[in-house]
């Protein structure tokens, strides 16, 4: 194929996004349909352009491919969710919750647990998937606005994520930009602790707002875990082991495959009559509470590799759509023009966040948001005199907290599907996503927090 000009790709990209907002937003459709659509849209006017089959499905080959393991590891999630309930780990973390969180201040609280949480595992992830899942049923339980508790944890997993130097998505910030780990996050403070301060003020404004919590539901929610799970210390221990081998910079896959087996080892202690077969059908069709509350009920009943099904079918959908996109040099097109006509560090800064939040919208990938923003407009940040710590910031603000914004994002869907909460209801809650995009904008403008290339001596 010819390359296209930056006419027809702007043209594209903003036909593609009116037409997933229009399905998921107007119509409120699951995202599926919407980037089905586009796909085949995408692959009609590939072929009037003299596209090849083979060039089709190589795009679609080599976008997927980018997320096999993520796609591996959220059927792992599932596995795990669907096992720590059965052990009675996520049950025991709301016992344990309700009897010291402060119920006052319980959303402030949520969003400081899961910052510390993420920050110490590095995977916001697993975060949501763990101690997010039964701070959300604590909250539920209490009365309070499942958005508001779902947009709280989300923003303290974002931070933790975005901060630990054992997350992913850092590093690879760090490694794109060509910046020193430890010194990159370092930098993102200058934009990373406004947004944390400002998002803990508006949590504890709302979350004070919120009516008083029914305490007679949280003592009775608290009667029937005890009644129905194995609530003791044990509970803590794969937790722990979580923590440990996330300092032991363990990958994610052995982890949860080691927190599954110590799980399912709890499973068989408690209840010596669990057969092999109920465990299969634990880990393929997910927890099913059965106790004699129909909220408890509704909490509890999730995890399973099949509940995982829906989520991985919009990852593999949009990935694919994300590899069309890369192959015929759309966003490519749409990028390189705008990057040679930047001369002031607030105009580069505040183009790179729009084109970070821009291919989250478009192509809907964590890692592509960072990659491809740090390609396009490297030289530029060279050209500028800014140093490579400056582009890492901007990479990480405009583009991997963003994801978990877009319905049809590959964190958004993970999110709203583990939580039981939808994007688009979580969004205006979810402050720390929302601000670090403002603020590094700001740093960009003013110049406060910026690094510059450091002078050679002569």
């Amino acid at each position: 194929m010819k390359k296209i000009g930056f006419g027809e790709a702007i043209i594209i990209l903003i036909l593609m996004l009116l037409i997933l907002g229009t399905g998921v937003i107007g119509f409120g459709l699951s995202p599926q349909l919407p980037v089905l659509f586009v796909i085949a849209l995408l692959i009609a006017w590939a072929k009037i352009h003299k596209a090849t089959w083979k060039d089709i499905h190589d795009g679609i080959t080599e976008g997927i491919t980018t997320a096999i393991i993520p796609i591996f590891i959220f059927l792992l999630i599932g596995t795990l969710i669907a096992v720590w309930i059965k052990a009675g780990i996520i049950p025991a973390l709301m016992v344990f919750g309700f009897n010291s969180l402060s119920v006052d201040f319980f959303v402030p609280s949520a969003f400081i647990v899961c910052s510390l949480v993420g920050l110490s595992i590095g995977s916001g992830f697993t975060t949501i998937s763990t101690v997010g899942i039964a701070i959300l049923g604590m909250g539920t339980t209490m009365g309070l606005n499942p958005a508001l508790v779902a947009g709280a944890i989300l923003s303290g997993a974002i931070f933790g994520d975005k901060m630990s130097p054992l997350s992913d998505s850092t590093n690879l910030a760090s490694a794109i930009a060509g910046s020193e780990l430890f010194a990159h996050i370092k930098n993102m403070m200058w934009t990373t602790i406004p947004a944390f301060l400002v998002s803990l003020l508006g949590f504890f404004m709302l979350g004070h707002a919120s009516k008083t919590p029914d305490m007679t539901r949280v003592e009775q929610t608290i009667k029937i875990l005890e009644q129905n799970f194995t609530i003791n210390w044990w509970a803590s221990l794969p937790i722990i082991l979580m923590f440990v081998c996330a300092w032991c910079k363990i990958p994610a896959i052995p982890t949860l495959f080691l927190n599954i087996f110590v799980s399912t080892g709890m499973i068989f202690i408690n209840a010596p009559h669990f057969t092999v077969q109920k465990l299969a059908t634990l880990v393929e069709s997910g927890f099913v509470a059965q106790t004699k509350n129909a909220d408890v009920n509704a909490l509890l009943t999730r995890g399973g590799i099949s509940n995982m099904m829906g989520t991985v079918s919009l990852i593999i959908m949009t990935l694919a759509l994300g590899g069309l996109l890369m192959k015929f040099g759309i966003v490519a097109s749409a990028m390189d023009p705008l990057a040679k006509k930047l001369n002031t560090p607030g105009k580069l800064i505040t183009v790179t966040i729009c084109s970070g939040i821009a291919i989250n919208l478009f192509v809907g990938e964590q890692y592509l948001s960072v990659i491809l923003p740090g390609r396009a407009f490297k030289g530029a940040f060279e050209r500028l005199k800014l140093a490579p710590l400056s582009l890492s910031r901007v990479l990480e603000d405009g583009g991997s907290v963003i994801n978990y914004l877009i319905p049809w994002g590959v964190a958004g869907s993970f999110a709203a599907s583990t939580l039981g909460v939808s994007v688009l209801a979580f969004l205006p809650f979810t402050f720390f996503s929302l601000l670090c995009p403002v603020f590094s904008i700001l740093s960009g403008v003013t110049g406060i927090g910026l690094k510059w290339q450091k002078k050679v001596q002569q």
